[in-house]
């Protein structure tokens, strides 16, 4: 069974949907040396038979050993034509190739799947934050559509333990947390 707060945020998707930045939010963790850090990532799903969200990222990439040290984790979603707003807070999982749970794994490989093969050829590039001259370079790269996960491939998942709505329109808010 899924938390109320999932039919609020489903509806947003659903009334948001012709807008191709409906599925990206900012994702703020804690950065180095306790400094706040904030990104835009892409909503990827919920993962099956729960209300953890998953984001896709690369493991090369500053957050991943950032939320390792410290994963907390703070979504703010935003609706631009419905005007509603979503903070949810919780716990991030970092799930790549090293991870010992085969359930975990099972996760990882089925996101890649579901992920199109230009998404996830974009695994095989430069690593997050180094500079590129130019994109050649991503004119070279071809990925075998049947193949798993590539070992820059990692999938977050956030499980939620409070969420915050705010429907600008109505003035409607609600929080929700977990028991």
């Amino acid at each position: 069974l899924s938390s109320p707060w999932r039919a609020l945020l489903q509806r947003a998707l659903d009334a948001n949907a012709h807008l191709k930045h409906s599925t990206f939010f900012q994702l703020a963790t804690v950065g180095a040396a306790g400094r706040p850090a904030n990104r835009t990532v892409v909503f990827r799903g919920f993962q099956e038979q729960c209300d953890k969200i998953q984001i896709n990222t690369d493991a090369r990439s500053n957050k991943i050993g950032e939320i390792r040290e410290w994963p907390l984790g703070e979504i703010c979603w935003y609706f631009t034509d419905s005007w509603e707003q979503f903070r949810i807070s919780g716990i991030i999982d970092v799930i790549d190739g090293s991870s010992l749970d085969p359930a975990k794994l099972q996760q990882r490989e089925k996101a890649w799947f579901a992920s199109s093969v230009k998404s996830r050829s974009q695994y095989l590039g430069q690593s997050p934050g180094v500079p590129v001259a130019n994109d050649d370079h991503i004119k070279d790269v071809h990925i075998d559509p049947s193949a798993g996960p590539v070992d820059a491939y990692c999938l977050l998942t956030l499980d939620p333990e409070k969420v915050d709505y705010v429907n600008l329109k109505s003035n409607q808010r609600l929080m929700f947390t977990r028991t």
